[in-house]
């Protein structure tokens, strides 16, 4: 007799209220939760995710919801206020996403938890509830939690609070913890850090946990089971291994194929792209709800009449005693064309080679400080952030040079200085060979013509008051370069350019997604025909498939225009995909720069190292079996930076001398360079001897 499971949704229905009709997010959804299971639930942004869990449990706003949640034979949906507020916390726990919205900001850590605790034991002394709340921080990975909880929400790091928010989740020990995005706005060492504290959590107790994301590579490495969502319905469910390696639905395949990856890959390469958007409302669309989306579907045919219904998908993988579930009129024939390709490169992009000998910015040796006064008015104390702190790189025309490295690192202070959003308190920036401290003030209006930033929020980025022309038509205008008959041709074949139809110029910003913002944002770049753009964060946040379409755009832009990028990202699959070269930053400083290859596939620094490793790979029998190096503890302070080399607090291969002296740049061999004293990669010859000399003289 198998168990009953946890969680037991039928025929659960969610619709809000629109303009004319209700517009529905969920429909007619049938899942379970296994006990003791890990359930990833996967799809892009609109696919009723988060809707489904937070409506089952009550905390979905202005939601209209029918069908039954059943959490351990309880209706959820039937239940009083009351009742709900009993097992909210007891039996059914939530971790969300934005830990710092979610947490008190003017009560303790340790109050935090302690409330958690108290709510449902109030026969608890105060010395059991404190006894109680350390126990889960030190659970969670919470180092010196005595300290810690005594502190503030805004005094951790973002890592630091998710692991808060776990402690709170985990504080009653409930049968169910739903997990909505706990690591997407996280870095991938704290991404690393935060999925371990969930795998042991899961370990050592009973609970099961719904784990809701868009990334495959964490769900390769944690769930036992994955449902994909798409437009509020079931498209496909089943065993990790089956779903990755046997997808039975058109947009499962769609949205494996669209993952850049870190083990494979690079420059030169395609990525499949899902054109088109989910919608917004699925009653509006008949027949299977993927349809106008699908590679696969026969039109005229069922795909277009008939809503498919959930059908099992044997597969070559296909494990024991769990089913493989597909809703596809034609699932048998998906394996076959699972192997998605991506699309051509326009006929209109030439494919030249890009020239990398001509420099057309540069940063050399440059440093930005920030003044900082600490304490109260009458006792303050001035300390100085060292946000950037000697770097130096440059930018050829037609290459990428990707910057990556972990949030305060100082990557985004160093793409201010390159655009002159932020002036270097030391170290000079190169313009095409020139000083940008020695331009004239003609010539820091012209800056724009010669370099771009595209931001990291397509949103909050673009003017809603103005329209799309509008937006493509103020840079010509503040330059002095638009005319009546040149303007509006030159806004047309932008928007061309970024895959945009000339019907967009008449629309405002809000009435496109994500990835489409994106791409206007790119045009509004472009107008003034830059030679360098800086790109910061330009697809973290977006869905896989519209990551690959624009990281596709890019590629194609690059080779017919023959701009260099400045590619600012954590992602380090999305960087080995479209860079040439990559500078790894940590603290201030770049620790490690070479060409993509050689960096990713022999690094020499122990922060690339830690780096690469703390990435999740989209494949389960690899990503659970690859041993992984999860950095302990977060950067130090900028305004106390460590001795030495500023690694050493949480590399495994410091030493004294470590300490003591601050490791200088030697090349490596394969190209490119590193700041480390005992270099993972063998270092270009002569180098070995001038360290060895340095040890002999630091320890005489």
């Amino acid at each position: 007799m198998e168990p009953t499971p946890t969680l037991r949704l039928r025929n659960l229905t969610v619709s809000f209220a629109g303009q004319d009709t209700p517009v529905t997010a969920v429909d007619d959804l049938n899942l379970d939760v296994g006990a003791g299971e890990v359930l990833a639930v996967v799809g892009e942004s609109g696919s009723g995710k988060t809707t489904t869990f937070l409506s089952a449990l009550g905390l979905q706003r202005g939601a209209r919801v029918t069908g039954q949640a059943l959490l351990n034979g309880h209706n959820l949906l039937a239940a009083s206020e009351a009742e709900l507020s009993k097992l909210r916390g007891r039996d059914v726990s939530v971790i969300f996403q934005d830990a710092l919205a979610s947490l008190n900001p003017v009560m303790a850590i340790g109050a935090q938890v302690a409330e958690a605790v108290t709510v449902h034991h109030h026969d608890l002394s105060r010395a059991q509830v404190r006894a109680k709340s350390l126990e889960l921080l030190r659970l969670v990975g919470i180092p010196a939690p005595e300290e810690r909880a005594t502190q503030y929400p805004h005094q951790l790091s973002g890592g630091m609070r998710q692991r808060v928010m776990i402690a709170i989740a985990i504080a009653n020990e409930p049968r169910l913890i739903v997990a909505d995005e706990p690591t997407t706005a996280l870095d991938v060492t704290i991404q690393a850090q935060v999925i371990d504290v969930l795998r042991r959590i899961h370990e050592n107790t009973d609970s099961s946990i719904v784990f809701i994301t868009h990334d495959l590579g964490v769900v390769a490495g944690i769930a036992d089971r994955v449902a994909v969502l798409y437009g509020g319905k079931l498209a496909e469910i089943g065993a990790t291994e089956d779903v990755f390696y046997n997808a039975s639905h058109p947009y499962t395949a769609g949205l494996l194929a669209c993952l850049p990856r870190v083990d494979t890959g690079g420059r030169g390469t395609r990525l499949h792209q899902i054109d088109g958007n989910p919608p917004r409302d699925i009653t509006s669309v008949s027949g299977c709800v993927f349809h106008p989306r699908c590679p696969m579907a026969q039109l005229p045919g069922p795909c277009s009449t008939v809503r498919p219904p959930m059908i099992n998908a044997v597969g070559e993988k296909n494990a024991v005693g769990t089913p493989h579930m597909s809703a596809c009129h034609f699932a048998d024939e998906v394996p076959q064309h699972r192997e998605v390709s991506a699309p051509e490169r326009p006929a209109n992009v030439a494919e030249t080679q890009p020239r990398h000998d001509e420099v057309l910015i540069e940063a050399v040796g440059v440093s930005k400080h920030f003044p900082l006064h600490k304490g109260s008015l009458r006792r303050s104390k001035k300390v100085t952030i060292r946000a950037v702190d000697n770097v130096s790189l440059q930018v050829a025309r037609g290459e990428t040079l990707g910057l990556v490295g972990e949030s305060g690192s100082g990557k985004t202070t160093v793409a201010h200085m390159l655009v002159n959003l932020a002036n270097p308190t030391s170290g000079d920036v190169n313009v095409a060979g020139k000083n940008l401290s020695t331009f004239s003030r003609k010539e820091l209006r012209g800056l724009a013509t010669r370099v771009q930033f595209v931001f990291q929020d397509p949103f909050s980025s673009l003017n809603p008051q103005m329209t799309v022309e509008q937006i493509l038509a103020e840079p010509l205008k503040l330059n002095g370069r638009w005319n009546r008959t040149a303007g509006p041709e030159k806004v047309a074949t932008t928007l061309n350019l970024v895959g945009l139809d000339q019907q967009a110029a008449a629309r405002h910003a809000s009435a496109f997604s994500g990835g489409q913002r994106q791409r206007i944002g790119i045009a509004r770049a472009l107008m003034l025909e830059p030679q360098v753009l800086v790109l910061d964060e330009p697809v973290s946040a977006l869905d896989v498939s519209v990551r690959a379409g624009i990281m596709n755009l890019l590629a194609d832009l690059q080779e017919n225009l023959g701009v260099g990028y400045l590619f600012v990202a954590h992602d380090l699959a999305v960087v080995r995909h479209i860079s040439d070269r990559v500078a790894v930053m940590y603290h201030g400083k770049i620790v490690e720069e070479g060409g993509v290859e050689r960096l990713y596939t022999a690094p020499a620094h122990p922060y690339t190292i830690a780096l690469l490793s703390s990435v999740p790979i989209p494949d389960p029998d690899i990503e659970r079996k690859r041993e992984r190096i999860i950095l302990s503890g977060d950067q130090p302070s900028p305004a106390d930076p460590p001795s030495g080399c500023r690694f050493r607090t949480r590399c495994w291969k410091a030493q004294d001398m470590c300490a003591e002296v601050e490791p200088a740049p030697v090349a490596v061999v394969g190209g490119g360079s590193v700041s480390c004293h005992f270099p993972e990669s063998p270092v270009a010859e002569g180098e070995v001897s001038s360290r060895t000399a340095r040890m002999e003289q630091l320890h005489g």
